[in-house]
């Protein structure tokens, strides 16, 4: 099939100053989607080019305009105050939005185009989304328990990584940090006071990325937003990370790309008990109830770095990314690619 892609974001490294999570796993997605048979024409601005002065090789295909497409597949965005709600040309403005409202008007609304939208950020949550309710279209989260009427789509992680990855090297690697995150504040500073702040007082730590109020962690060693190249080297460095999550994810077991960021890099992910099926994340050993509790696992960890049990432990958890693995999630793709070409078949047979 011939998909429309509207995602805003990078496919390679981009630029320091933005919150794109989706440079982990958004290339390896496309180019499994092409390697299947599929053409894909990216929908909105290629910023990579525009942004980051990244060419990529030339090997995409960006359209402005309006092409023929079999299916629109949409990375849902929503409107942010002050830069893709405001006109067209003002400073600072994002036409993500606009954009994204003249391809679900021209496609999914006018032309019945089979619509497929990735609410990554649970923007679409309740029966309140007319997009819910569109026959032609179909909503997936990226949580284990999606809302009624969405499906789910997770986060994927390369099997060719989860093949390569290997516990005793990682478990052998030496590291200068006990504990790590990369990752932006937005509504996770619950967690944060919580499993972070405790144990940052006492074991050596970094916090990577925008944390803009932080006042009342004074003894915490916040490095601002990092280049995406860094991620995996502080993650290297990090004997583990904490998955801290907003609410809204925590409450429905949705998990972010950060989860197999720090276990390829061998950095164990210790994961807040009101995650919703933490287990399914992490073994049992890794869940935290409390801060005392992240201060004890911490310590133990220390005990055992560079052991056989260390190398277990992280097996373990490259075994949970299993849930993740992006055959599994291309899979899911393709069967409503597949429902939706029915339809385009017998049209075009009869054309």
């Amino acid at each position: 099939m011939r998909i429309g892609y509207s995602f805003w974001g990078f496919l390679g490294n981009g630029i320091t100053d933005t919150p794109d999570g989706g440079r982990s796993h958004r290339r390896p997605l496309i180019d499994a989607l092409l390697d299947r048979g599929h053409e894909i024409v990216f929908l909105q601005a290629n910023r990579d080019l525009i942004e980051a002065g990244d060419g990529l090789g030339n090997v995409y295909t960006f359209h402005s305009g309006s092409p023929d497409i079999d299916a629109l597949f949409l990375e849902w965005r929503w409107a942010i105050h002050g830069r893709n709600t405001t006109p067209c040309g003002a400073e600072g403005h994002m036409c993500d939005l606009h954009r994204q409202a003249e391809l679900v008007t021209r496609y999914t609304v006018r032309r019945k185009t089979p619509t497929v939208i990735w609410d990554k950020d649970r923007k679409l949550r309740g029966g309140e989304s007319v997009w819910r309710r569109v026959p032609h279209a179909t909503v997936y989260e990226a949580a284990l328990e999606p809302t009624p009427g969405a499906q789910r789509l997770l986060f994927p992680v390369d099997d060719r990584l989860l093949a390569e990855a290997d516990p005793v090297a990682l478990a052998k690697r030496p590291r200068d940090l006990v504990l790590g995150y990369v990752g932006n504040q937005y509504d996770r500073d619950e967690h944060f006071d919580r499993f972070f702040a405790p144990a940052a007082a006492c074991f050596d730590h970094l916090v990577g990325g925008k944390w803009t109020k932080t006042g009342r962690w004074p003894h915490v060693r916040f490095l601002g937003r990092l280049p995406f190249e860094a991620v995996h080297g502080v993650h290297g460095r990090s004997l583990a990370t904490i998955l801290m999550v907003p609410e809204t994810y925590a409450a429905v077991g949705q998990m972010t790309q950060r989860i197999f960021e720090a276990v390829l890099a061998g950095c164990l992910p210790l994961a807040p008990a009101d995650i919703v099926h933490a287990d399914r994340f992490v073994p049992k050993e890794l869940i935290v109830s409390s801060g005392s509790e992240v201060i004890e696992r911490l310590a133990h960890l220390q005990r055992i770095s560079g052991t056989q049990q260390h190398a277990d432990l992280i097996a373990s958890c490259l075994d949970r990314l299993d849930l993740f693995r992006l055959s599994r999630q291309v899979n899911v793709l393709e069967a409503v690619l597949d429902t939706a070409a029915g339809p385009l078949a017998i049209e075009r047979g009869a054309a």
